[in-house]
């Protein structure tokens, strides 16, 4: 296997990518379509950020409650 594809993958996998989007930025990277390389990796991005996002809501329940639940002591 090609050594920058190596750490493409490595570093998809990094980033939280399953196996289905290794493969597929592999057949763009060995068809030698970098261009939609590219746009594969920012749609990857995009959705570590929606989960990024949903993360966050729910940390901001979580403080939330412990706000709630402090004020309630005192």
């Amino acid at each position: 296997m090609d050594t920058e594809l190596e750490k493409i993958l490595m570093t998809l996998s990094d980033a939280g990518c399953g196996n289905e989007e290794l493969n597929t930025a592999a057949r763009f990277y060995e068809a030698g379509d970098r261009a939609a390389l590219v746009r594969y990796f920012r749609k990857c991005r995009c959705r570590r950020m929606e989960e990024l996002h949903s993360m966050q809501r729910k940390v901001d329940c979580l403080d939330y409650l412990i706000r709630q639940s402090a004020k309630a002591i005192q």
